[in-house]
């Protein structure tokens, strides 16, 4: 049994590619979504963690601070006579 050749016109191969970039195109729409929703998921993520750290760091005495403290309460203990076990 031979299989008859169906002629393929240009329309019908207009038809197949306009489908083809149609099925690549919604793919492609699919993916950025998803991207996009990730993206803003890191984000957010991303923006709540900086927070957390700031709101850390904004209770830590800094450095300096704590050796110029230091320095000031050597000089107390002298003058009261108190020493620092």
């Amino acid at each position: 049994m031979k299989k008859a050749n169906k002629k393929i016109t240009m329309n019908d191969l207009a038809v197949m590619v306009k489908n083809g970039f149609d099925e690549t195109g919604e793919k492609i729409e699919g993916i950025e979504k998803g991207l996009k929703k990730e993206i803003k998921s890191i984000g957010e993520t991303n923006a709540r963690e900086h927070e957390a750290i700031m709101l850390r760091l904004h209770n830590v005495a800094y450095r300096f601070e704590l050796v110029e403290l230091q320095k000031r309460v050597d000089v107390l203990e002298k003058k009261v006579g108190v020493r620092h076990k």
